[in-house]
């Protein structure tokens, strides 16, 4: 599986285009503190465009090339077996990975894992629907050449986050022009033919089973009304 594709595309018109927009995506994304630990799975060499990693002092790179900008804390390992302990990561940032991860659903287990309970994780992808996509693939002969990868479509990315029981949140397409997003229980399924790229912002639901114990079922004891002083009914009765 070869990301090169992904850093060739980016120096193309549209690719400068959608580089603008993702940057600017993930600035406002970024919600967490400064204090807080942000992994970030698969360099792209330009996140001082998103991110002031003087800032973000935990802020860190895990790729296994290495890649990544120079002024970010860095782990080169593969993105399917993370070295990282359990509920250790605040927010974790998927940029354009999965697409060329052969085991991208483990790389899913090992988000999950890692992530602390309510914390957030953020998958970008090439939209496969788009009619611009599609062409690039067919017809550059160059660049379809060095595509390994496997386009996912967003409905399969919201089964994945599902399944691990995280809470979709937002999801977003990237336009030439613009992104458009959703919030909350309005998101669909349904991707748009034009655009590019999307993103899925999620979080991690951890819920607790209480068990149940049977309860035993006693008979309320009938209390008939002015019980208390019954001489008082029989002398009205009289």
């Amino acid at each position: 599986m070869k990301r090169k594709f992904l850093f060739t595309w980016y120096q193309t018109p549209r690719g400068k285009l959608l580089k603008e927009l993702e940057a600017e995506y993930l600035k406002r994304a970024i919600t967490v503190s400064c204090q807080q630990t942000v992994l970030q799975i698969g360099g792209l060499g330009w996140e001082d465009e998103f991110v002031d990693c003087t800032l973000y002092k935990y802020y860190t790179i895990l790729d296994a090339k290495n890649l990544g900008c120079d002024a970010a804390r860095k782990i080169q390992a593969k993105a399917f077996r993370l070295p990282l302990k359990s509920d250790s990561v605040d927010m974790i940032i998927v940029p354009h990975l999965l697409e060329f991860d052969s085991y991208r659903f483990q790389t899913m287990r090992e988000i999950e894992r890692i992530l602390k309970p309510e914390g957030i994780v953020l998958i970008m992808n090439f939209n496969p629907w788009s009619i611009w996509v599609r062409y690039q693939y067919l017809w550059e002969r160059k660049m379809a050449d060095s595509w390994r990868g496997h386009f996912i479509g967003r409905s399969r990315v919201l089964d994945w986050l599902k399944l691990l029981n995280f809470e979709v949140t937002v999801s977003s397409e990237f336009y030439l022009d613009n992104v458009k997003s959703t919030h909350g229980k309005v998101i669909t399924n349904s991707s748009s033919l034009s655009a590019t790229a999307y993103a899925v912002k999620a979080i991690k639901r951890r819920y607790n089973l209480i068990p149940l114990t049977p309860v035993k079922a006693e008979a309320a004891p009938m209390i008939l009304a002015n019980s208390i002083n019954p001489s008082v009914q029989l002398n009205n009765h009289e």
